[in-house]
């Protein structure tokens, strides 16, 4: 990276910073604001950052920031309280998510009518993980319920890890007719099997001795945090190193540290808010950097029509579906249905699964994947403050 990349990250942050407090109650939205700066920057300038995603800086970024944001959000779940408390959330982990993979693949194959059933089927897992940072006024509105606010949070927290070992096996599927099948199926299996061995493995033992030095006041606050983070990177290391899948160990880990953890760690959830932020709008920017690039030559309008689709009823009909039966109203259904953008894992999986296999559509599917969070930035960002506002209003009303 280039010294002027790195003041210009300097000086958008900074000017971010100091005008954020007004942008949150606009209707503009953080990722957005990034998106777009880089959309200009690509414009402008587009060798800043080298105008493609090969570049190392990008890809550290971009497995760092999966990393941790696969470890925190799963650390910060009690997974014991998810059929009590976040029975919503459940319901659309375990019905809907699947149905929208189902429904997504079905959906490009005859849309798209380019890509193998299995490149379909990889490109729905791809786009199933939520990200509620693209609707934040959404999850931090006092307007909404705070059992809807909820629901997207802990869906956006467990969706992506729970897609990922389905993204591995549909890649794996799919790359078959390019590579040896054999060959693939036991790299799959190594992956999909031991990550999650090493998750558990370094979140237990990680958990057990942070909570032994608590016990014992041998750590202070703040380095609590910066432990819990050296634990998400060594479940992804060793991982990696046994063959298993680095990312699925890190998501694996965090609900082993989460669960096991006793004492309550501070800073860990303060990373969300600080640091993690600023890992997931660099990521943005840089997206929208090389967004145009990553679209290349390959552009349709069945892309667009499919992007759109995958906003609406492709993800809001399972979800509507796998919610009947709750004390849920169909309008609060719609409203969870609508409210699932696609960003940062979305973008993530394209850029890092994909281009570890050798996939015959794999620069159409990474095309339809931009296009779908391109769309998503937009539209979810302009109405996550408006349809907040009207579905508090709808439910006062009723009462």
């Amino acid at each position: 990276m280039n010294l002027t990349a790195i003041l210009l990250i300097a000086f958008l942050f900074f000017a971010y910073s100091l005008v954020s407090r007004k942008i949150a109650s606009s209707v503009l939205t953080p990722p957005m604001i990034f998106t777009a700066a880089g959309l200009l920057i690509a414009k402008l300038q587009p060798a800043i950052f080298g105008g493609t995603i090969e570049h190392s800086f990008v890809h550290l970024l971009a497995e760092l920031t999966l990393i941790f944001v696969l470890f925190t959000d799963a650390a910060a779940i009690d997974a014991s309280s998810l059929k009590k408390d976040y029975g919503l959330a459940t319901r659309m982990l375990t019905i809907g998510l699947p149905v929208t993979i189902l429904v997504g693949a079905f959906t490009a194959f005859f849309v798209l009518g380019v890509f193998s059933i299995w490149e379909c089927a990889l490109l729905a897992a791809i786009l199933a993980p939520t990200d509620a940072a693209l609707g934040q006024s959404v999850v931090s509105s006092k307007i909404v319920p705070e059992r809807i606010r909820q629901t997207i949070s802990v869906e956006s927290g467990l969706n992506d890890g729970l897609c990922l070992p389905l993204v591995l096996m549909f890649a794996g599927a799919a790359a078959m007719s390019q590579s040896e099948p054999a060959e693939l199926v036991r790299f799959t299996v190594l992956q999909v099997s031991l990550g999650p061995i090493a998750g558990v493995v370094v979140g237990f033992l990680g958990a057990k001795l942070i909570d032994l030095a608590v016990d014992k006041k041998a750590i202070s606050g703040s380095m609590e945090g910066i432990a819990a983070l050296c634990v998400s990177l060594g479940a992804f290391g060793i991982a990696e190193s046994i063959h298993g899948n680095g990312f699925i160990a890190a998501f694996v880990a965090g609900l082993t540290f989460g669960a096991v953890l006793r004492h309550r760690c501070k800073f860990l959830y303060e990373f969300a808010e600080s640091e993690g932020r600023f890992f997931t709008l660099s990521t943005f920017l840089i997206f929208g950097a090389v967004a145009m690039h990553l679209i290349g030559d390959t552009f349709q309008w069945s892309y667009v029509i499919y992007a759109f689709l995958s906003l609406t009823v492709v993800r809001m009909i399972p979800v509507v579906l796998s919610l009947i039966g709750t004390d849920t109203d169909f309008t609060s259904k719609v409203f969870l249905g609508w409210f699932g953008p696609r960003g940062l894992a979305s973008i993530l999986f394209a850029l890092l699964i994909i281009e570890r296999q050798h996939i015959a559509g794999a620069q159409g599917i990474i095309s339809v994947v931009v296009i779908t969070v391109l769309l998503s930035v937009l539209l979810h960002g302009l109405s996550a403050a408006w349809l907040s506002k009207k579905l508090g209003e709808f439910l006062e009303g009723r009462d």
